[in-house]
């Protein structure tokens, strides 16, 4: 008689990492502790990177009431995350939404959710390194390396060569492995937690007005279509533009101490961490700032670096921008390397062109070279773009954003599917002590879903406060997310739909036959 042995049972010396769901084995090296873990989702949404980055759109365009939609997206976000810490919980696999996607829709709802996390998160890694022009000539004149900034281009051009050194070091770091990644990561967003709450508290005792300017329209959006409203609207992209990649946590599962306990953990610690500290650098600096009518706070080349070096000024207000380049460091070093899990993810189930090149792993470092490269050399060239067409470059990150929200949609919707059916195991979570939101899951799951969908609208929405005027800007979020989408259908339909499978080099070992 021929019978087949089932898998040994997990013990203390074979945890269960939820690998044997998706029919992988242990390939990457776990180094990666509670508090790397937790760095790893702080430094992708980095509170002063996205806030210092985007502050002067949403100022410009809404006013201190912009501030608003910090609340509002944190509630949505929140809900996602939620949703997110359940399945870290249950799955905490490298390219968590491509494998999430995956395991409750069907290969083809996977794929779409990895392709465009991963062609959003590359745009990610080049748009966030040119916030290194906004912070760096403001220490020194000799990082404006071309011209002396007042130039057309000198701006974007020295924003090109200086987000390229930046993309050729997190390249290098993530070539070397986790653990130097995972160390780097750590000090930064430790030196970048500090600074965050020392200009909240220097703020804040700086303040020279009341919270009544947040209840008041302030003459913005006069001459939007739909007045204020329609002004807040377009504001809320300079707030969901920083509370996404918190899931960073759970793509690095298959490197970290404990996953399932872990990951679910450092996803709520990162959001609520950048909700509570960036919210308050935000209020605190609108309410400190000397003069709330200088243009200066609504354009790039101001905006709340500007608000930080008058009220703190001179050395301190030096060390603070300091501070800020580090949190782009770290988290250009956090998106290049959440985007080289999510390529191995895809490449290891024959998901990607050239996928055996991207999902071999280093023997000396354990980890996944070639993707570090080529997403660092895609990054690099889509900066070139910026040289000669900034507000091209504005409209293309701007639709990443969009991009990363419908990838996060491709999670949850399936998700909410699941519960209709009565399929989500969120007892075997419970028993196993792992999160679970109980019964309030189903309600939750809904909010996430119906969040996600309106986020994604408002943002796509044609409009040439966001976009620009020729309608192929106006447009540009249908046509471009379009033009990415029918890329990669042709390739799935053409070839994925037929080679789509676990490489052999990564597959779990068969189940043991014995007669």
């Amino acid at each position: 008689m021929t019978t087949t042995r089932p898998p040994a049972p997990t013990t203390a010396t074979t945890p269960d990492h939820g690998m044997a769901d998706f029919g992988y084995k242990e390939s990457l090296s776990r180094r990666i502790g509670k508090f790397s873990s937790f760095a790893a989702g702080v430094s992708y949404i980095s509170i002063l990177t996205g806030t210092f980055q985007m502050f002067y759109f949403g100022y410009g365009t809404a006013g201190p009431g912009y501030l608003w939609s910090w609340p509002l997206v944190f509630v949505g976000q929140f809900a996602v995350a939620l949703c997110f810490m359940e399945l870290a919980a249950k799955y905490p696999v490298a390219g968590s939404v491509y494998n999430w996607a995956k395991k409750l829709g069907n290969q083809f709802v996977g794929w779409s959710a990895g392709w465009l996390m991963l062609t959003a998160s590359i745009v990610s890694l080049a748009a966030v390194v040119l916030a290194l022009q906004l912070n760096l000539p403001r220490l020194w004149s000799g990082f404006q390396i071309i011209g002396d900034g007042t130039g057309t281009r000198d701006f974007a051009t020295n924003a090109v060569i200086l987000g390229t050194v930046l993309i050729v070091f997190t390249t290098v770091v993530n070539a070397f492995g986790v653990r130097l990644m995972a160390m780097i990561n750590s000090t930064g967003v430790f030196i970048e937690l500090i600074a965050a709450v020392a200009i909240a508290i220097i703020l804040g005792l700086h303040v020279t007005r009341g919270p009544d300017v947040f209840f008041s329209a302030n003459g913005y959006g006069a001459e939007q279509s739909g007045g204020y409203l329609g002004a807040f609207l377009i504001a809320t992209l300079a707030s969901g533009y920083v509370m996404y990649g918190f899931d960073t946590a759970s793509s690095l599962g298959e490197e970290t101490v404990e996953p399932r306990r872990t990951a679910p953990k450092a996803i709520l610690r990162a959001l609520l961490a950048s909700f509570v500290i960036g919210g308050a650098i935000l209020v605190f600096a609108v309410l400190s700032a000397p003069n709330l009518d200088d243009e200066m706070l609504g354009t790039a080349g101001g905006g709340l670096q500007y608000i930080v070096e008058q009220v703190m000024g001179g050395t301190l207000g030096k060390i603070m921008v300091v501070c800020i380049a580090i949190a782009v460091t770290v988290c250009a070093l956090a998106v290049h390397t959440a985007a080289i899990r999510l390529t191995f993810a895809m490449a290891r189930d024959n998901a990607l062109p050239f996928s055996a090149q991207l999902a071999r792993v280093s023997d000396k470092h354990k980890t996944p070279v070639v993707p570090a490269v080529v997403i660092g050399l895609l990054a690099a060239l889509i900066l070139v773009v910026n040289i000669g067409q900034p507000k091209v470059f504005t409209v293309i990150t701007s639709i990443a954003v969009i991009m990363i929200y419908l990838a996060y949609l491709g999670v949850t919707a399936p998700m909410l599917y699941q519960r209709l059916r009565g399929n989500w195991p969120a007892e075997d979570l419970a028993a196993g002590g792992y999160f679970t939101m109980g019964r309030w899951g189903m309600a939750v799951n809904v909010f996430a879903v119906l969040w996600g969908l309106g986020m994604a609208i408002n943002l796509a929405w044609p409009r040439p406060a966001i976009y620009g005027s020729p309608w192929y800007y106006t447009w540009g979020a249908f046509l471009y997310i379009g033009a990415i989408l029918a890329a990669g259908l042709i390739w799935f339909a053409l070839r994925g739909t037929r080679v789509i499978g676990v490489l052999a080099g990564h597959a779990a070992a068969p189940a043991r036959v014995v007669s």
